[in-house]
């Protein structure tokens, strides 16, 4: 996994004010790479000497023709939509990820940036069904069957991100090569996106239950092992290694399926709280989540609230969907490390997490008697409808 130490390899990663692109950052800067972190928002740790920090906008073409001067590759990670309430904000979520990634496609063709890395999504090819051990034979997910909007154009943005593979930059610079890396589910200490709300809802009492098969299994990536793949897949576009990644999708997981509540037990018990017993149906708790989007759409512009569930948060949870890391291995030499959770459970300890006396301020309360309320129509619904698991198919 060395990097060729050269004054004339820099870097420019959008979204590197996050927690995975300042990762990256971080680690390419230790490497002897000239690192630009380019981002709307600050990062929350201090940029070490090495590292540039440009704020900027990837909507803004006028921000990245100043940023993208003598770079020799971009790690385009920046991207909108995600989790939570951001997956109901459509407008901003197209911006961000299709005008976002052809406003770098076309900024890295005029600046003669010779490779680009992309990173991508599972939901690419995934919007609800059943996939065991898949590869990267597998047809893109017909638009028009992603329950969301982000996934949609990840999609979207990921095909231009290949198609957009061996075309000329401008003044004869050369040729671009792109690849793209569909990435797992990301953990490890001082996450930011995932973790924390889980967490949150552990320590408000809002961790209850758990829900689906508990045979189903899906993927996670620690943050090193992706943070390996994306520079792996840069050195992969260059001659050296003979463009094998040119034009290529890769599915970037630590190679260990796991069911999710499974997975995040010792979380839940290595802070001191009990791990839930009770389990309802898979169908119930996306009704659950429908209902709560509908509540959302509703009264979301009056008072701001993180919805409970998301649609696809249920199915990316509870649903079977994991992916082989051969191809990876293969053509980029990926070997994913083991990793567990004892570093992020001590990070939050380390942050004053973990089992004592709760002061629920009266947001909480609002928020708790809102979900009982809610539950209860939709419980009484359900039972008054004879809703079963197999319904839940003609949903997707």
């Amino acid at each position: 996994m060395e990097l060729q130490k050269s004054p004339k390899e820099a870097v420019l990663i959008t979204g590197g004010g996050g927690y995975f692109g300042f990762r990256l950052g971080s680690t390419l800067c230790k490497k002897g790479i000239s690192v630009i972190l380019f981002d709307v928002n600050i990062p929350i740790q201090d940029v070490p000497k090495g590292m540039k920090l440009i704020c900027g906008d990837i909507c803004c073409v006028n921000d990245l023709e100043k940023a993208l001067q003598n770079v020799t590759c971009v790690f385009h990670i920046a991207s909108f939509g995600m989790s939570g309430k951001e997956q109901l904000n459509h407008k901003h979520i197209e911006d961000v990820n299709i005008k976002g990634t052809e406003n770098v496609l076309q900024v890295c063709k005029r600046k003669g940036v010779p490779r680009l890395v992309y990173t991508s999504t599972y939901n690419v090819v995934f919007g609800g069904q059943v996939i065991m051990n898949g590869d990267e034979s597998l047809p893109y997910l017909p638009l028009h069957l992603h329950p969301d909007h982000y996934s949609r154009t990840k999609s979207i943005a990921e095909k231009k991100v290949l198609e957009a593979n061996g075309t000329p930059l401008e003044r004869g610079a050369g040729i671009l090569r792109t690849c793209v890396l569909r990435s797992a589910g990301i953990y490890g200490p001082g996450e930011q996106r995932h973790l924390p709300r889980i967490v949150r809802y552990v320590e408000k009492g809002l961790f209850k239950f758990v829900f689906g098969d508990p045979k189903s299994l899906v993927d996670f990536v620690h943050v090193d092992n992706l943070v390996q793949a994306h520079i792996l897949a840069s050195e992969a576009l260059k001659a050296e290694k003979k463009h094998i990644a040119s034009g290529q999708p890769y599915f970037i997981s630590d190679g260990r399926p796991v069911n999710n509540f499974e997975f995040f037990r010792p979380l839940v018990e290595g802070l001191g709280y009990p791990f839930p017993t009770i389990r309802l149906p898979l169908s119930l708790i996306y009704f659950i989540a429908f209902m709560t989007e509908m509540v959302y759409f509703c009264l979301g512009r009056f008072y701001n609230f993180q919805p409970f569930l998301t649609r696809t948060e249920v199915y990316k949870t509870a649903v079977t969907h994991y992916f082989s890391v051969e191809k990876a291995r293969n053509e980029l030499g990926y070997e994913p490390q083991p990793f567990d959770l004892k570093e992020v459970i001590d990070w939050f300890k380390a942050k004053g997490h973990g089992k004592k006396l709760q002061n629920y301020s009266l947001k909480y309360l609002i928020w708790n008697g809102m979900l009982v309320f809610l539950l209860a129509i939709v419980v009484f619904t359900w039972f008054s409808n004879d809703y079963d698991d197999d319904s839940l198919k003609d949903l997707f």
